[in-house]
């Protein structure tokens, strides 16, 4: 977009005119839209704006004017088919076609204009209208130069199709006149703009609204810029229609004045216009169609540069194809990575490299070349460049990581569960868990950085050999005279270095192995220092990096980075430097010179005697490889005290290095335990030659007795080590007391003038990879390895104790007793000792008790600690008894039992075992004999329990008997009795002894006994009970009704039965006292809802008249009953009855009852039948109101009689059949007693 009419910037001040500060807002608020970049993926509204002058010109489309006859046949000055043109004759697309539609050819120009504004005089209302009439005309006549001016820019803008928009600044006030309508559609006709988003009018306003005014005419002028860029590709499409329909009959005619130059083939025709087409497509925001363009454009340039005779090589033409070929080839890139298709971007970037790779052989411009890692270096930058532009906006780069074995697992399990057609639409997913193709992911920006670095170090390298080349033949090419301006190694760095960065930048920190690779450029970047004389950065870097590759054991990249490193030092002058560098070169085994095995300590001793240190210099390698490897063996990892057992220390020399000319003067071996130290100095060797294998006696070595006593051992020998020689240092050692002894630390001393270095050497360390080895023989050479992880220290510990421990019990263990276990000691040993026990209860999740342990007056749940047994003399045993109290679930306990023994010495040490340290305490001769008991258990008494309701037979209190709110009154009337069966059955395989059983009564509020059986035949009980007994009794319990509803409540037993008894013991006697409790079960009793009672008497006497008594109870809680009464007799029938035959009681209440009575006289002997009783009740809930329409005849529901004689009902359910009084019988959820079809009386003569 061309914005004009806008004078230059000048910022608003305070008196300044309004339409000045309005021009300086809208030229910010609209170069403030858009930026040209790279990357601009978003498809807003937006234009990039470009500020010109009011008068600006266009480039011409033609030479040639438009009144120019031959203005049709005349071509464009870019085209090919122009002579003057840069593409004559043969050219595809010129830099400056693009900087046209980007700069100077706009798609929109908007032009800022004043209106005129006639100024406001005062005149009286009456007065005359020739001033009107003056303004007008002055108003008419400056309008009409406005559209002059307006018409002259239209006819510009058209002859190029660019959509002119005219914006007219006007006051506030003026936007108020009537007359402005009509003027501005004067204005529009009259310049013929068009009548749609052509003309605006703005007013000085605030800052948001003119950001709002330029966000609506940007929106307003997208649709016009579309189709300007839709036209020039409407006009570039025929182009190429016509194009290639004439093509195959198309022969180019020769040229005037242009003898042996060739037109442009059809071939680099269809690459014009595929790129003119993409480049407006991606105008308009049409990636995809742009895409397709400059894809087709790169397809028939790889066709062009596929011939030689199209594009021969090296020349001018062929060049800029390439150019274009490689801009082509990243804005293919540029629109995958658009659409988040990066696999498609880096394969075709991949495949851009690969086939200008190939084409380059072809043109002898292969890999041996510098123009050949130029160009790739430039695509790898290139590409990094786009992806950094992309990450710093929208592009988001996919992190690749493993998966998890878990994660694969499943992925195949999916896989196979899938069927056939699932499994082919997740094929893809599936290979994509399982694996991942290097070539398919694209790495960060920093990634192609670092390849496009490679690649200038490939061209430098290939430029310093060409560079020989040419000095010897004497010549010069233009591409090497070009060549030689570049500084290839600054290049380098600064691609390194940016390549750094974005490592740094896009490492995860929680992700492993990213954080080498980086490590890796850097240690590129500081041999590019190195390489560029830049020796004091080179030393930075390296000092970074070498930490890293110590820590990490990165031993193949440190000997090179080594190197270097000591170049720099020797190039700085830095003794002290590359004195520490070269020994570390030497404990990695780097030669200074390639092929001799002495040139580094031959560089180390030529600094050490032309040079002085400042003081003593330790080589400290705790994290570096040292010099010599150390590794020591003991013969024997566990010793007694006061025996002696062999060691030796091996130091090795490297193989690739040679150590025999360093001046050694000294080697300390540090023991630990306060040992002193054994100084072994340096004696000359009586051969030149330094041996492959020495030995040195070291002698015997023990820990002293006091302070006085603790002086260095000194030894002589050869410490003079050849390529791969070993040194062995053997000795024994021995202790009077327990201890750990191991060589600390072996401390190696060079001398050199007046160099004096120290080198530690830590034995016992894991950065060496040294085998251990036993040298069983000097003549012949021979040696043990030694296998196993305790090789590097010895042990002393005092002799073990000879203690025997042995548990006796009689198993199982019974729930509820004090189990005995006898723990048997006996000192087999020669000397007194003083033992004490500790026994420990492992828990166990099943336990809902607690149980005990006790020993001696010790009690605890889990440990009891330190019970002792006294001084016991050698040969002599005793015993201790541990008891074990089981309580809860019957499983298996277990104990472990620790007797702890001391020897009681005549030679107790007086001291410290360590004389250099006095707070230490005294080593006590102790030991420890552990043993693990488990211990069944099981019950020693199993007992069943059942529980049976009876109903009461008493009568039910009224509710005005005052008797029924005494604090003791007991209301039995409706709650019944509970009678609890109790089966005893004995589990113990030895059989108990039972002393005692009872039931103890406990308080419940709504339960209490009233007689148990036990109680009255307790001697029954009290005998011995073998496995199998079985014992029965029968406790009655009377119930108390409760207050409330208790129809769900549950409430404890009024008691519970406790036996005490004993184990019966193998031998006929009988273990302790022990104690089983069983409670009464919970009782939950059942309630009824109306029901009849039938008391009669068993047995009556003939003649004899006695009383049928039935009670009708209702126990609904909140519905009466209306009962009838039937009493059904034959004149067959043995008994005479007198009462009620057929009748109706009153209403019965919740929770009352009535009582009806008769007098029966039998009159026969024998087994005789009631009659018949028949209880109704004609009281219909809701639920059975339904039914009464279908069976008008129904008499009621049928109450049930229950003959209390029988009645025992239980808490659970069961189909029990009882008697409905009409000889029927009826199935009651809980009934136990199963009466006959109607009751019987026996009748006695």
């Amino acid at each position: 977009m061309f914005v004009g009419g806008l004078d230059p910037p000048q910022p608003p001040g305070k008196n300044q005119d309004p339409f000045a500060v309005l021009s300086y807002r809208l030229r910010e608020a609209l170069l403030g839209q858009r930026k040209a970049a790279v990357w601009q993926p978003q498809k807003d509204k937006t234009f990039q704006v470009i500020i010109v002058d009011k008068d600006v010109r266009f480039p011409p489309r033609k030479l040639v004017p438009p009144e120019d006859p031959q203005y049709h046949a005349a071509h464009s000055p870019l085209s090919p088919l122009t002579p003057t043109s840069p593409l004559y004759p043969d050219g595809l697309i010129a830099p400056i076609w693009i900087r046209k539609h980007t700069t100077l050819v706009p798609s929109v120009y908007v032009v800022f204009m004043r209106i005129y504004e006639s100024p406001q005089a005062a005149r009286a209302p009456l007065e005359p209208s020739e001033a009107d009439r003056e303004r007008e005309a002055e108003e008419r006549r400056r309008d009409t130069e406005l559209c002059a001016d307006i018409a002259q820019r239209k006819r510009t803008t058209s002859e190029r199709g660019v959509k002119l928009t005219v914006v007219l600044l006007a006051s506030r006030k003026m936007l108020d006149e009537p007359s402005l309508d009509n003027r501005l559609t004067y204005i529009r006709r009259q310049s013929g703009l068009d009548p749609r988003a052509a003309l605006f009018v703005l007013s000085p306003v605030s800052p948001s609204e003119v950001g709002d005014f330029v966000r609506s005419l940007q929106e307003a002028l997208y649709e016009p810029a579309v189709e300007y860029y839709t036209n020039h590709s409407k006009r570039v499409r025929r182009k190429r229609n016509r194009h290639s329909q004439s093509a195959a009959a198309y022969s180019a005619p020769p040229i005037a004045g242009a003898a042996g130059a060739r037109p442009l083939r059809p071939e680099g025709w269809t690459v014009r216009y595929e790129y003119k087409m993409a480049c407006f497509a991606e105008f308009r925001g049409e990636d995809e169609v742009a895409l397709k363009h400059y894809q087709d454009a790169y397809s028939n340039l790889l066709i062009m540069f596929g011939s030689t005779a199209i594009l021969p090589p090296r020349t001018k033409r062929w060049a800029e194809a390439k150019v274009l070929a490689d801009c082509i080839s990243l804005k293919v890139c540029k629109l995958y990575l658009y659409n988040n298709e990066h696999s498609l971007a880096l394969s075709h970037h991949n495949s851009h490299l690969r086939k200008f790779a190939d084409f380059s052989r072809g043109w002898g411009i292969g890999e041996e070349t510098f123009e050949f890692w130029s160009w790739l270096a430039r695509q790898h930058r290139a590409f990094a460049e786009l992806l950094e532009q992309g990450t710093r906006t929208t592009l988001k780069i996919p992190t690749h990581y493993n998966l998890g074995s878990s994660s694969v697992a499943a992925a195949a399990a999916a896989a196979q569960a899938l069927d056939s057609g699932q499994r082919n639409v997740l094929e893809l997913d599936a290979m994509r868990a399982l694996g991942l193709n290097p070539l398919q992911a694209l790495q960060h920006p920093g990634f192609y950085y670092y390849m496009a670095a490679r690649c200038t170090e490939r061209r430098r390298e290939r430029y310093m050999s060409t560079t020989k080349a040419e000095e010897q033949a004497n010549t010069t090419s233009p591409g090497f005279t070009n060549e030689k301006k570049v500084d290839h190694l600054a290049l380098a760095l600064e691609l390194y270095t940016r390549s750094y960065e974005l490592f740094k930048a896009h490492s995860p920190p929680t992700t492993q192995g990213h954080g080498r690779l980086t490590l890796w450029i850097a240690y590129r970047i500081a041999q590019t220092y190195f390489e560029s004389g830049k020796f004091d950065m080179a030393v930075r870097f390296f000092e970074r990096i070498a930490k890293t590759y110590r820590r990490e054991k990165w031993d193949s990249l440190l000997q090179p980075l080594l190197s270097a490193w000591y170049s720099c030092a020797k190039q700085m002058g830095d003794t002290g430097l590359g004195v520490r560098l070269l020994f570390e070169m030497l404990g990695h085994g780097v030669r200074t010179q390639q092929g001799d095995e002495s040139s580094t300590q031959a560089d180390l001793m030529e600094i050490l005697k032309s040079t002085a240190p400042e003081g003593p210099v330790v080589i400290e390698s705790s994290e570096t490889q040292p010099i010599l490897d150390a590794s020591v063996v003991f013969w024997k990892h566990n010793v007694i005290v006061n025996e002696a057992t062999a060691f030796q220390l091996s130091i090795k020399a490297k193989p690739t290095v040679s150590l025999s000319a360093l001046p050694f003067v000294s080697l300390i071996v540090h023991f630990s335990s306060d040992i002193p130290p054994v100084t072994v100095h340096h004696i000359a060797s009586d051969t030149s030659e330094v041996a492959v294998i020495q030995r040195i006696d070291l002698g015997h070595v023990e820990i002293p007795f006091a302070q006085d006593d603790m002086k260095s051992k000194k030894v002589e020998g050869c410490l003079r080590w050849c390529p791969s020689g070993t040194i062995v240092f053997s000795g024994s050692i021995s202790s009077d007391t327990p201890a750990v002894v191991k060589i600390s630390k072996v401390i190696l001393t060079l001398q050199e003038g007046a160099w004096k270095l120290e080198f530690p050497l830590h034995p016992s360390s894991d950065r060496h990879n040294v085998h251990p080895s036993w040298l069983s023989s000097a003549d012949p050479i021979q040696f043990i390895p030694v296998r196993g992880e305790h090789h590097t220290s010895v042990s002393f510990h005092y002799r073990p104790h000879r203690v025997e421990v042995s548990l006796s019990h009689y198993a199982p263990a019974y729930l509820g007793e004090d189990f005995p276990i006898v723990i048997h000691v006996t000192n087999a040993d020669d000397r007194d000792m003083e033992m004490i026990v500790d026994a420990l209860l492992q828990p166990s999740e099943m336990d809902v008790a607690d149980n005990f342990i006790s020993l001696g007056d010790e009690r605890s749940t889990s440990l009891v600690k330190a019970v002792p047994l006294g001084i016991i003399s050698p040969g002599v045993s005793t015993s201790v008894t541990l008891y074990l109290s089981n309580a809860g679930a019957a499983y298996d306990r277990v104990v472990d039992i620790s007797v702890q023994s001391r020897a009681l010495s005549s030679t107790e040490p007086a001291s410290p075992t360590s004389p250099g340290s006095p707070t230490a305490p005294a080593v006590v001769d102790r030991d420890e004999t552990l043993r693990t008991l488990i211990v069944p258990t099981i019950d020693p008494i199993h007992a069943e329990q059942q529980v049976t309701y009876r109903r009461s037979s008493k009568d039910q209190l009224g509710l005005a008997d005052l008797r029924t709110y005494e604090g003791d009154f007991w209301d039995d009337g409706n709650a019944g009795e509970a009678i609890v069966t109790t089966v005893i059955r004995c589990m113990a395989p030895s059989g108990i002894s039972v002393e005692s059983i009872k039931l103890t009564r406990q308080d419940v509020k709504r339960a209490k006994v009233l007689d148990c059986s036990i109680e009255q035949d307790q001697d029954d009980f009290l005998s011995e009970w073998l496995p199998g007994d079985e014992f029965c009794g029968r406790c009655r319990i009377s119930l108390s009704n409760s207050d409330e509803d208790v129809s769900e409540e549950t409430f404890d037993g009024p008691g519970k039965y406790e036996i005490f008894w004993r184990r019966i013991l193998p031998e006929g006697t009988q273990g302790s006292l022990s104690v089983s409790r069983f409670p009464l079960p919970q009782l939950r009793p059942p309630t009824d809802g109306l029901v009849a009672l039938l008391d009669i008497p068993p047995i009556a006497k003939l003649h004899v008249p006695f009383l049928l008594r039935l009670v009708i109870r209702n126990g609904h809680p909140s519905r009466a009953a209306n009962v009838v009464i039937q009493l059904e007799i034959d004149s067959s029938d043995p008994i005479i009855v007198s009462g009620l035959r057929s009748g109706r009681i009153p209403i019965i209440l919740p929770g009352a009852e009535e009582t009806l009575v008769w007098k029966l006289i039998p009159i026969e002997c024998g087994a005789v039948k009631i009659p018949r009783i028949k209880v109704m009740d004609r009281r219909k809930d809701i639920h059975s109101l339904a039914s009464l329409e279908a069976e008008p005849d129904h008499e009621g529901e049928i109450v049930r009689i229950v003959d209390i004689r029988s009645d025992e009902r239980m808490e659970t359910s069961g189909e029990v059949p009882t008697w409905d009084g009409a000889g029927e019988n009826q199935r009651d959820g809980n009934e136990l007693s199963k009466t006959p079809s109607s009751p019987i009386i026996l009748v006695l003569p």
